[in-house]
């Protein structure tokens, strides 16, 4: 008995800086009135001395948080706030376009936010993202496996302070470069429920939105995805592909054939979105691509700030919205409403592009394969515009998991309308459901909100899309 109550104690001692942190948020800088849906934010210590402090956004569901799903969510990046993915895709407010004030954006409730079905703990990761920070600089120095192992130490802990939600179902979600992290922390998970380790998790699978996985694969797929949208013609891509012998990444400089093909396909692209190709590219020139035809990140994308004025004046521009974000997050009224620690971060971005991060894993298709052996269900889905991480990639790796087809490729509907094509396969032990969202971009809930809220809710309630 004295045993256990030290352990108890020990236990609480050292969450105890966790514990301080929560607090539940009652009102924010720009919604009216009270939040009409639970949320909480906070800190949660990790590594040896918790050194590194993750900031955490937590929405309980709007329908039943006892018995909807738990879901852990990783944006992508690497180095992008979790809170991007709130005001942008899944979550509960989102600006208010129509009525905008000169001092500070104004919010709204989100009529598709994924809240609505499910419990949602939004995570800034890895650390030096959104307004997680660490106590020394060497703890900023990251790469793939710490941040998956940072994030599994996160749950972990979150779940030991929230035990209510232990026996929800469990599933690990993301997307973009949250691709690569969640299978990590999803198979930890697994592995951690093998070896008895507490606490013991009910987790169910895992989702993924416009996921990357292979970076060979996914970039290799531009060319090939350019060719399927008309993009370029049929003369260009077969020439490219026999000159380059269907690599337009690794290529050699001396392979001149190759080399001018890749430049006429550059010239296609290169003023094209290549978020959603069907929207406006709004800049007076795009980041060109080198000879090997990887295109760099628009700084635009990232940082929005850097657009000193409107570069297409009476043109919609998606990333205009973008500016909203780094003007609420840096109020300091909307910091001390969130409860973030003062002096901790400079300056809040929505994606840090300073992260000082090591791509240490090039591909996580074997994780797919180790869990969907262990029997967890997984959601794949893209956006089928993206041109980011475009969708013929993803049916690629996808096809190298030597799944059966459960379900032959079909439309799925919202509202009597075509919302996207979709398939599903098994390995006798789980399903992965992969599903086309029409005229989606990267992330595809940022474009069509209603579409992915129904796919979401269906798939966690086991029926087909």
């Amino acid at each position: 008995m004295k045993w256990s109550l030290a352990f108890l104690g020990l236990a609480l001692c050292l969450l105890s800086r966790s514990v301080l942190s929560q607090t539940v948020i009652k009102t924010l800088p720009g919604f009216p009135g009270e939040l009409p849906f639970y949320l909480e934010t906070g800190y949660v210590g990790v590594g040896d001395l918790e050194d590194v402090q993750m900031f955490y956004y937590f929405v309980k569901s709007e329908r039943s948080p006892k018995d909807d799903p738990l879901v852990l969510w990783i944006t992508g990046g690497p180095g992008c706030s979790t809170l991007s993915a709130i005001l942008y895709e899944i979550g509960p407010f989102t600006f208010n376009y129509e009525n905008l004030t000169p001092s500070r954006p104004t919010l709204k409730v989100h009529e598709y936010s994924w809240t609505k079905v499910a419990n949602i703990i939004f995570v800034d990761e890895p650390v030096g993202a959104g307004f997680s920070y660490a106590n020394n600089w060497e703890s900023y120095n990251v790469n793939d496996n710490i941040s998956a192992t940072d994030t599994y130490e996160f749950l972990t802990k979150w779940l030991t302070l929230h035990p209510e939600f232990l026996s929800n179902p469990l599933y690990i979600g993301g997307d973009s470069y949250g691709g690569f992290i969640n299978p990590i922390v999803t198979l930890k998970v697994a592995e951690g429920i093998e070896a008895g380790l507490e606490p013991i998790m009910n987790l169910k699978g895992y989702l993924l939105g416009n996921p990357v996985t292979n970076t060979q694969s996914d970039e290799n797929s531009r060319v090939r995805f350019a060719y399927l949208k008309a993009l370029i013609s049929e003369e260009l891509y077969k020439s490219a592909d026999k000159n380059c012998n269907g690599d337009f990444i690794n290529v050699n400089e001396s392979n001149a054939a190759c080399v001018d093909d890749l430049k006429i396909v550059t010239m296609c692209l290169e003023k094209l979105d290549r978020a959603n190709i069907l929207e406006p590219n709004c800049f007076y020139s795009t980041p060109k691509s080198t000879v090997d035809g990887k295109w760099d990140q628009s700084v635009v994308n990232r940082d929005p700030t850097f657009l000193a004025s409107p570069q297409l004046p009476g043109v919609w521009c998606r990333v205009y919205n973008y500016m909203l974000s780094y003007t609420w997050a840096n109020d300091r009224a909307v910091q001390e409403a969130l409860h973030v620690r003062p002096g901790t971060i400079r300056k809040w971005a929505r994606c840090n592009e300073s992260l000082s991060y090591e791509y240490s894993i090039r591909e996580v298709v074997d994780y797919h394969k180790e869990l969907l052996k262990r029997g967890y269900r997984a959601l794949i889905y893209s956006g089928d515009h993206d041109m980011t991480i475009p969708y013929v990639g993803t049916l690629a790796w996808i096809e190298t998991l030597n799944l059966t087809i459960s379900e032959d490729w079909q439309a799925w509907f919202v509202d009597g309308q075509i919302a996207g094509y979709t398939t599903v396969y098994s390995n006798g032990e789980a399903y992965l459901t992969y599903a086309t969202v029409k005229g989606g971009g990267h992330t595809a809930p940022e474009y069509k909100p209603k579409e992915c809220f129904a796919m979401i809710d269906r798939w966690f309630a086991y029926y087909y899309l």
